[in-house]
């Protein structure tokens, strides 16, 4: 039965309409029609430009008969041209795929494939993968094959002879594109939020990546969330560290039209660069993976422009930020804003939300409660930590373990044509994560680990996230990562992966793994203790994040841990 209402009134053309972040764009072009919208080492462009660019992107692909139904995959660093895709894909009706620039040729040959692009729009710099990826898609077609509509973005900090070889493969120049375009067209928002406006694959480290479905009531709200949770003013200077890749800059594309700010697009990241950036371009925010800051902390004297100019925002999030890394970032100068989330969340969806009374704790404190999770986003509705056995949630004691789980209008449609996987996923009319967690007393929540990556030593389960968080505070440790290696006596002991910082002399590593697990042992439960160290560099995923089954596989091959004869 209906839920009963005091009047009858009906939804109509003045009082309802579709949400869509495709409006934010509009309004910025005609509130700060001179305001910069992008800056791009040398070009610039202002806000009515890009609205002008983005409506010839929209009407050119409508003229090659691509509109609701079709997508569209961009690959490309963070450039105008990938900006432009976020706005100017869906203009036409079609759904955005930012692939991911680090991949190689096989998995963006599966990606293309199963989201079944008709157009292609790549940088000058990756065409040659993209090329590839067409070849290998073209030969697994048996004859089936339908060539994609292939745009190559040229850009002048790049080599011209990898445009003069694009071309002569037949790839059309995207400046040229646009010119078929109209600046004046007119747009139509899609008659359904519901309706996809982008598309995007997990990191798929185990198995075949997986469509990853947004809609543009999601994209709208996360948009307009991510200011109010990070007290983003109007006209902030926003600096693309984070690639438009990930999640769709973690919705940051739509933000900055929604509050008139300006893109500042960084083509390679590096902590000069951060550093030039903040002092040559007025830069107030940033996001970045906690391996950037890392590498911020960590940058040589000459690379670091200090004292910070100004207060710079910093968002973190894509994997549990080290406390350790967090105070040194605030002892620079940055404010960083702890978050969680996921592709399917839209990117970040959980803030460690500051309290003013916090700003009272010795600085070490502070670092240590702002590297937990914390609590929902304002667009999120429901976030809990339930048990895996029952989906109670787990009392809020900071100790029981649970899976952490969200509902609400910032989780996505679901995989693309993978039944199974979303009835997994949505068991219970939760989003399941896979990330293990506690709730603490304030209700924060914190990760203690993937589900897949819990030690279980002696029947006792040891946070991987908790040592690694141990081992960032040894002043000769870059990176760790610390995975489950077979044990004789307890089945499983804590094995450490580390990168010791430049400068470190290694020429002892045998004392220098005991002077390590001598620190650790002063710092943690015994059990805890990693009983292996291995030296050398991390192996990533494409999307930046530590491969820590390929860890694993190299602890196993080590064979177990030795019961003691003592």
């Amino acid at each position: 039965m209906a839920e009963r209402d005091i009047d009858d009134l009906p939804k109509n053309g003045a009082n309802y309409t579709a949400l869509t972040p495709l409006w934010f764009l509009e309004r910025a072009a005609l509130v700060h029609p001179n305001r910069k919208s992008i800056i791009h080492g040398n070009i610039h462009y202002t806000w009515l430009q890009t609205y002008q660019r983005c409506r010839r992107l929209a009407s050119a692909l409508s003229k090659h008969s691509i509109g609701p139904g079709s997508t569209v995959a961009i690959i490309a660093p963070n450039t105008p041209a990938m900006y432009e895709a976020h706005f100017g894909i869906p203009m036409s009706g079609a759904i955005v795929n930012t692939v991911n620039i680090r991949l190689n040729a096989s998995t963006v040959a599966f990606l293309l494939g199963h989201s079944a692009s008709t157009v292609v729009m790549v940088d000058q710099e990756f065409f040659p993968l993209a090329e590839e990826a067409l070849k290998i898609l073209e030969d697994k077609s048996k004859g089936k094959f339908k060539p994609a509509l292939l745009i190559v973005i040229a850009d002048a900090s790049c080599d011209p002879n990898e445009l003069q070889y694009a071309l002569g493969r037949g790839a059309v120049e995207y400046e040229k594109f646009l010119e078929m375009g109209d600046p004046e067209s007119t747009w139509k928002p899609p008659k359904d939020e519901w309706q996809s406006i982008a598309l995007g694959y997990t990191s798929g480290t185990t198995s075949s990546p997986k469509g990853v479905v947004l809609h543009h009531r999601g994209a709208y709200l996360m948009a307009l969330t991510n200011p109010i949770i990070w007290g983003m003013p109007e006209g902030a200077i926003y600096l693309w560290t984070l690639p438009m890749f990930h999640c769709n800059g973690w919705c940051f594309t739509w933000t900055l039209a929604a509050v008139c700010g300006t893109s500042i697009c960084l083509r390679q990241v590096s902590a000069k660069a951060v550093y030039s950036a903040i002092a040559n371009n007025g830069v107030t925010h940033f996001c970045a993976a906690p391996v950037v800051l890392n590498s911020i902390v960590n940058a040589p004297k000459e690379e670091s422009i200090l004292p910070l100019p100004r207060l710079v925002h910093v968002m973190t999030a894509g994997a549990a930020a080290p406390p350790s890394v967090l105070f040194e970032m605030s002892k620079r100068g940055f404010r960083v804003a702890h978050t969680y989330g996921l592709s399917e969340t839209y990117g970040p969806s959980v803030i460690c939300a500051w309290k003013p009374e916090w700003d009272l704790l010795p600085p070490e404190k502070q670092a240590h409660l702002n590297s937990r999770q914390g609590v929902r986003y304002v667009g999120l509705e429901g976030l809990d930590v339930v048990s895996t056995n029952d989906m109670k949630p787990v009392p809020a004691d900071g100790t029981t373990v649970g899976e952490i789980v969200m509902r609400g209008n910032v989780v996505m449609k679901g995989y693309l044509k993978n039944p199974k996987a979303n009835e997994e996923t949505f068991a219970g009319g939760w989003f399941h994560s896979g990330d293990l967690g506690v709730k603490h007393p304030d209700g924060y929540i914190e990760i203690k680990d993937r589900s897949k990556d819990i030690i279980i030593s002696g029947g006792e389960n040891i946070s991987s996230v908790e040592v690694e968080n141990t081992l960032y505070q040894h002043p000769a440790i870059l990176e760790a990562s610390v995975v489950a290696r077979p044990d004789e006596q307890w089945g499983e002991s804590p094995c450490a992966f580390v990168t010791l910082k430049p400068g470190v002399d290694k020429s002892n590593e045998k004392s220098l793994v005991e002077e390590i697990i001598k620190f650790c042992r002063a710092k943690m439960p015994n059990y805890w203790v990693p009983k292996s160290v291995i030296f050398g560099p991390l192996p990533r995923t494409a999307t930046g994040k530590v491969q820590k089954h390929i860890l694993m596989a190299k602890a196993k091959e080590m064979g177990p841990v030795k019961k003691s004869r003592l």
